[in-house]
């Protein structure tokens, strides 16, 4: 018996061509379909009675974006599950993660979708308006179907399949605290408008990929041979190109090494819509971090850093505080992440502390500044956000309970928002003024490098906070950023917006 699944396109397009030939009325179906369940199955049936031949074609699961932990089936799962309905004829992969690319290859009579897709306006993704558009311009047709509306993401989880018991805990209570249903497009939406100023190190992540030869013949050390070479912006540079994802208007004022070093990949890299200002910090290199990592598990293997942590000199600092006092008093929410590698004085973190009308800081502790860096100069910040280490070092405590030790930083830094990242662990966030703990799991599933995830959190939250959405939202939001961000290698990927829409859609179903 011929199998109902084609995976090569050649194959795929023979048998389309066969079909019209014979004057057979075509009809596509697309989805994810990670979990069969009876509205597919009316689906499908009202689909194949409008033609001859129904195709089905399925995202591949690299394009699935309705959160962390899916899908639940791996593609050829879910493709032999839907090849085993007798309404539907041909099943296809789709590795894209567009149903445009399908429809190009298909290029049905009729474009079958569920009711829920009527309303264009609904569709957080924009893409049945492009898809209808697309069908409409080769002469083909649309349908929308009247069936029953059974929701794939709602019951895996409220059957709990792709979550642990925090997790599910954690959105039982958010669906709780809510008086109304949430529309997670229209609430991220409204951060388009805002004016956000980024204060911070530019940072070069430079991830070298090697091969282990073994220990060198004479001596006791071991010999890697580099692969290949990448790089990605991080520090202040991430941070600004997440943001621009979701608001219009950033400005970034950082530094760059005297001789503007890697200036070309860091305007070829950074959205062009992000307002650069950067002085030339003097003796000294644009910060490059390069790590070596193992070719074939991508653990790191060790690092090397290219810095120069001595404070700016005193015309440096003028022109940068000069910067500062110019932009800050446009921003409605001014973001510092601090590394400690000398950009930041006491003088102009004071100066931001008293200038902003929101401002949300992250000063990191790493293998350069520990023991001298502190987020202590930024007493009265708005919202806090800390790494649980970073914390117990800062509180030089490392036995009491988080939750103390959270009230007392918060306590310490007059901050109204202080937010204690755990790793896998989650993140733990207090508010001062209401004496209110909250804890969030982490939603990641894919851990691929933990590069550049506090300041994905850090922007993300900050949006949220400084907009007052429920914190239950906030701190799922922020997660789910903080997920999709650690599935990649450092800040190869910026934050996709629909993708974080997509995926809180999914959870709050």
């Amino acid at each position: 018996m011929e199998t109902k699944i084609v995976t090569k396109l050649e194959s795929l397009s023979k048998k389309i061509k066969n079909l019209k030939t014979k004057g057979k009325k075509i009809v596509q179906c697309h989805g994810v379909f990670d979990v069969l369940h009876l509205g597919h199955i009316k689906h499908f049936k009202t689909a194949k009675s409008l033609g001859d031949i129904l195709i089905v074609t399925v995202t591949a699961d690299q394009y699935v974006n309705k959160g962390p932990n899916r899908p639940i089936f791996e593609l050829q799962k879910r493709m032999e599950m839907l090849s085993s309905l007798d309404s539907v004829d041909i099943v296809f992969p789709n590795f894209s993660s567009n149903a445009v690319d399908a429809l190009k290859i298909v290029k049905p009579d009729i474009y079958c979708k569920g009711k829920e897709y009527r309303d264009h306006s609904l569709d957080s993704s924009g893409q049945i308006t492009k898809e209808s558009k697309f069908v409409k311009n080769y002469g083909g047709k649309i349908f929308y179907t009247t069936d029953e509306i059974f929701s794939s993401s709602k019951i895996i989880n409220q059957s709990g399949f792709n979550l642990n018991n925090l997790q599910k805990k954690f959105l039982l209570d958010l669906k709780k605290n809510v008086r109304n249903r949430f529309f997670p497009k229209k609430i991220i939406d409204n951060y388009d408008n805002l004016k956000i100023l980024v204060i911070g190190e530019s940072i070069i992540d430079d991830y070298v990929a090697c091969e282990t030869l073994g220990k060198s013949g004479k001596e006791p050390v071991l010999v890697l041979r580099d692969i290949e070479s990448k790089q990605f912006l991080g520090g202040a540079l991430s941070i600004a190109n997440n943001l621009a994802n979701f608001s219009r208007d950033i400005t970034l004022i950082s530094a760059l090494g005297e001789k503007k070093e890697f200036s070309k990949m860091i305007n070829d890299n950074l959205n062009k819509s992000i307002k650069k200002k950067f002085i030339l910090k003097k003796n000294s290199s644009t910060i490059l971090k390069k790590r070596y990592v193992d070719n074939i598990n991508h653990t790191k293997i060790f690092g090397v850093y290219t810095i120069n942590d001595e404070p700016l000199n005193k015309d440096s600092e003028i022109k940068f505080h000069n910067l500062i006092k110019k932009e800050i008093v446009k921003a409605d929410l001014v973001i510092v992440s601090d590394y400690g590698h000398g950009l930041i004085s006491k003088k102009t973190a004071d100066f931001i502390l008293k200038k902003s009308k929101f401002l949300a800081i992250n000063a990191q502790l790493n293998a350069a500044n520990v023991g001298h860096h502190t987020i202590s100069m930024y007493k009265g910040a708005d919202l806090v956000i800390i790494n649980e280490n970073e914390m117990r070092h800062e509180l030089r405590n490392k036995v009491d309970e988080k939750e103390k030790l959270i009230k007392l930083l918060s306590k310490n830094l007059k901050s109204k928002y202080t937010v204690v990242t755990s790793g896998n662990h989650g993140s733990t966030l207090y508010i001062r003024s209401k004496n209110k703990i909250l804890k969030c799991p982490a939603f990641a599933s894919k851990v691929r490098d933990k590069v550049g995830t506090g300041d994905t959190m850090l922007a993300s939250l900050a949006l949220s906070i400084y907009k007052k959405d429920n914190v239950y939202f906030s701190m799922l939001f922020s997660a789910l950023a903080a997920a999709q961000n650690i599935q990649f290698m450092a800040n190869s990927k910026t934050l996709n917006k629909v993708n974080i829409i997509k995926s809180l859609e999914s959870y709050l179903k």
